[in-house]
């Protein structure tokens, strides 16, 4: 109930005093049928009348601050606390496509077969804007840092201390026969790719190539260990590694006839541990598929290059 602020008179207010407690009992009649009964100490009540004034119209006060603060917590407050976060925009297809190339580098998606359609434009600005390379780049670097730390045995005289690097899209890339096979997009064609091997015009990887010399030069031994079939690709494979300067390799090992249907971990696993039989020591291990590094005798490092266009399990 409010009061109205108006002076109150002494017709309005009556004491009654009570001895016990020194305690007096103001009565302010608001309404013939109605009074309002406010209880105050002191000692008299005609000092009283500035002191009930001042605590009702603080008291109205306290009830109007809290009415207004009922109402702003119900208008704003919810905005202000609340835990709900804004809702997520839609996924770009870029960071879907993004998302879609960790997965596969990550070896979360194996066996994969083909790149995804709308993620045609992603594989292709990665691989040819730039960011391929500079990724590339960066894992030789840290190839090399590992290089540096590693101490031959005997100084390398037994020529025992070795490195394995695949070839394609290791050493040699076929990024421009995938160009016309939409970076992945369609079916892997067995017969279309032997015509593109045959011709040796895969180009080195530069930072491939640098790293293959430092460690020719550096004394260890490199075999250089790819699935292409014996019978059919080494000559034009051979030559091909050649004419990009992959010179002094201490062997190039290919698939042959008693690999034939094998898995490619199986084959690789094989031929890494007959290495191992002969007395070599694995320094490391660089690959672009996982299942160049999967499988017994890995070496001592893995080294994985990039590849979002093909996968071969």
């Amino acid at each position: 109930m409010v009061i109205p602020a108006q002076p109150i008179g002494k017709s309005q207010v009556s004491c009654r005093h009570h001895a016990s407690c020194s305690r007096h009992i103001l009565s302010i009649i608001s309404s013939p049928t109605k009074p309002i009964s406010i209880f105050v100490f002191g000692p008299s009540c005609l000092t009283m009348e500035g002191f009930i004034i001042s605590e009702m119209a603080k008291r109205v006060r306290d009830i109007l601050s809290m009415f207004v603060l009922a109402i702003f917590s119900k208008v704003i407050g919810t905005k202000l606390y609340s835990r709900r976060s804004a809702p997520a925009e839609p996924e770009s297809e870029a960071n879907v496509c993004l998302s879609w190339r960790l997965a596969v580098e990550a070896n979360n998606m194996p066996g994969w077969s083909t790149v995804p359609l709308h993620c045609l434009s992603h594989v292709e600005t990665y691989m040819m804007g730039g960011q391929y390379e500079q990724d590339v780049n960066y894992i030789v670097e840290q190839i090399e840092s590992y290089v540096s730390q590693v101490v031959l045995k005997g100084d390398g005289c037994d020529g025992c201390d070795a490195w394995i690097l695949d070839i394609d899209d290791t050493c040699i890339s076929n990024l421009f026969y995938y160009k016309d096979k939409n970076y992945g997009c369609d079916p892997f064609d067995p017969g279309d790719f032997v015509a593109w091997v045959m011709k040796g015009e895969c180009p080195a990887i530069p930072a491939i190539l640098g790293l293959f010399t430092k460690l020719v030069e550096g004394g260890f031994k490199v075999f250089l260990l790819t699935g292409r079939d014996q019978q059919t690709l080494a000559p034009a494979t051979i030559a091909n590694l050649h004419n990009q300067g992959f010179i002094g390799y201490h062997r190039v090992i290919f698939r042959n006839q008693s690999f034939k249907g094998k898995s490619a971990v199986a084959f690789k696993s094989e031929v890494r541990k007959q290495l191992v039989e002969e007395g070599y020591r694995i320094w490391g291990n660089v690959g672009d598929q996982w299942t160049d590094l999967q499988g017994e005798c890995l070496g001592n490092r893995t080294f994985k290059i990039p590849n979002p266009m093909y996968c071969v399990p």
